[in-house]
């Protein structure tokens, strides 16, 4: 019971962290899975039931908010699933020695790859145009068949690429990633039961984390609105990368000193990561400052054939 109990909070929590980044349920549920010793086409498969709830509540809550374009979920759901299903199918047939480094090399990866993106400034601001399926349905078909291997992978893959093409607000790519994600995590569990049949699946596992998830989907899609994405991602990327180095040390044999000092160089570059987003959300709420600052202290437009408010009657600057 004590271990369901912690399974439903991994799972409340992994729920807020999608929810308000638009990616790392699976990250965050398959990395502490593994931790804890699940074979990885286990912990994957448990990991994508589970979010075929979880992902249903977070698209309804995300769709009640307003945080939801239609148009990129239909045109990223279909390659993703079948992404996915691809994904799964590979999983299932690999040997868990095998396939648990491999498993924790995507997640570093992709630990990584979080600590990067958000130590930047996050790009925010929109263009003209719209998002070609040309680019959504590759992205998609790609995002789903790491998240299906790695046990995670959809909205770190999906989610990143959406924001950088700057034609949709961040709220509407994070909304529309976690309602997409209900096509994708559906087509893994096919393929996981497939490939594994039913007893792949570990059910108090998958009711655990389905529980917390649903628990937390609808404060996730609130929470989008005013959560700093920027440390909030930082955050989960280091604490990802340290625990899924831990497999990749054992499986590499490091022995000795070396082990402990892989884990403190990731260490410090987890804290320099963490530094650099607090600078850049800084530096990106001062810039938003004085762009709201300029826009309030501008002078109205002129009427045509009048002088401006600057200039007195003489046609000299008036004294400010």
């Amino acid at each position: 019971m004590r271990k369901l109990l912690v399974l439903a909070l991994v799972g409340l929590a992994a729920q807020l962290i999608d929810g308000s980044l638009g990616m790392a349920y699976g990250l965050t549920s398959s990395t502490l899975l593994l931790v804890a010793g699940v074979a990885p086409a286990a912990a994957s498969a448990s990991v994508h039931l589970a979010e075929i709830g979880t992902t249903l509540a977070a698209g309804v809550a995300h769709w009640r908010f307003g945080n939801v374009d239609w148009r990129v979920v239909t045109r990223i759901a279909l390659p993703g699933a079948i992404g996915a299903f691809a994904g799964a199918t590979l999983l299932s047939s690999i040997s868990t020695e095998s396939a648990a480094p491999w498993m924790a090399g995507i997640l570093f990866t992709l630990g990584a790859y979080l600590l990067v993106r958000f130590a930047r400034p996050l790009r925010t601001d929109r263009v003209g145009g719209r998002l070609r399926g040309r680019f959504l349905s590759p992205l998609g078909l790609v995002a789903g068949f790491v998240d299906a291997t790695g046990g995670g992978g959809w909205g770190p893959v999906a989610t990143p690429a959406l924001l950088v093409s700057g034609r949709l607000e961040p709220r509407k790519v994070i909304g529309s990633v976690d309602t997409a994600e209900f096509v994708v995590a559906g087509a893994a569990s096919v393929g996981f039961l497939i490939g594994l049949g039913s007893e792949g699946f570990l059910l108090p596992t998958v009711a655990a984390l389905l529980i917390g998830g649903l628990v937390a989907a609808p404060l996730a899609a609130w929470l989008v609105r005013i959560v700093p994405a920027q440390l909030l991602g930082a955050a989960v990327g280091g604490v990802i990368v340290l625990t899924n180095a831990r497999t990749l040390i054992r499986s590499a044999e490091l022995d000795g000193p070396v082990g402990p000092a892989v884990y403190a160089l990731l260490a410090a570059g987890w804290l320099a990561a963490l530094v650099l987003a607090v600078r850049a959300l800084r530096r990106t709420r001062r810039a938003r400052e004085a762009a709201a600052s300029a826009v309030e202290v501008s002078p109205a437009p002129s009427a045509a054939g009048t002088a401006p408010a600057e200039l007195t009657a003489t046609g000299t600057p008036a004294v400010r």
